[in-house]
């Protein structure tokens, strides 16, 4: 998990229950196979929908998961647990199976900033392969506060997605929320563990850091975009930034005006709508 105080910690009290406070948080509970591999995902400067195409594509995918097609386990599918995050009455949720819905999938998932995948489960084990969280940070303290930096754990290997298939989508640098001021468009760069942040506030990154558990014990963390591979997509991905912020606040460059209704340029279209005249 991250937070930070005063920024994503947002209750003084602990009751021991992080959820609801600010921090990320993401928990599974499953029966331990005789080898447990998983990837453990951080990301900072972007909000939990950027974990939407990643997993679509991991999990749904055959161009990106050819286990879909050659591994009897992944044949049947997986069911995705999907969460409208800007309703706050409650866990507004539907559940959707890959590949019936893949389209209705799709159609929810092209909404980043409203739609976000919870969870993926395996049709074939009915076992839990994937889990995001989903906390906004503005849906709880009522303002911007900072973007939501979310985080991911994802079960790898036999009924699940090879490790490799779940890390290949992160090679498109796929254009997510955040960047200065979590007002922008920018890629999503992953980059090795414990690295900073720097251009434009950003851009936004995310980390993975692979695990096994065996007979209870948990290995060392092996850093998955530390390879040399990603030096590669690093560089693309800085074009890519620095393309998008050549266009500064106009069009696509910018989060749409929902997204901004929390920072001081929703003050200033409301003191520019009482000066518009009608013109007769």
């Amino acid at each position: 998990m991250h937070g930070g105080a005063g920024q994503d910690l947002l209750k003084d009290a602990f009751s021991g229950n992080v959820r609801g406070m600010g921090p990320a948080v993401a928990e599974m509970e499953f029966e331990e196979r005789d080898n447990e591999p998983f990837l453990f995902f951080a990301a900072d400067k972007t909000d939990p929908g950027a974990y939407n195409l990643p997993l679509y594509l991991a999990f749904a995918g055959p161009m990106t998961t050819p286990g879909l097609l050659l591994a009897p386990a992944l044949t049947r599918g997986f069911r995705f647990v999907i969460m409208n995050v800007n309703y706050t009455e409650g866990d507004r949720i539907i559940e959707l199976e890959a590949p019936e819905d893949l389209y209705r999938i799709a159609a929810l998932l092209r909404d980043p900033e409203r739609y976000v995948i919870e969870s993926v489960w395996s049709r074939d084990s009915g076992d839990v392969a994937a889990v995001a969280s989903t906390t906004r940070l503005h849906n709880i303290a009522g303002k911007y506060t900072g973007k939501d930096d979310p985080v991911m754990l994802v079960r790898v290997q036999k009924m699940f997605p090879a490790t490799g298939e779940v890390l290949a989508p992160y090679a498109t640098g796929h254009f997510v929320a955040g960047g200065m001021r979590g007002s922008h468009n920018m890629p999503l760069m992953p980059v090795p563990l414990n690295s900073g942040i720097s251009y434009f506030d950003g851009p936004p990154v995310v980390s993975c850091a692979a695990f096994c558990v065996h007979e209870g014990r948990l290995t060392e963390a092996v850093d998955a975009f530390a390879h040399p591979f990603w030096n590669r997509v690093r560089e693309r991905v800085a074009d890519k930034a620095m393309s998008m912020r050549r266009q500064g606040f106009f069009g696509a460059a910018m989060l749409p005006m929902s997204e901004l209704e929390y920072t001081g340029i929703m003050e200033m279209m409301a003191e520019l709508e009482e000066r518009f005249i009608l013109r007769v």
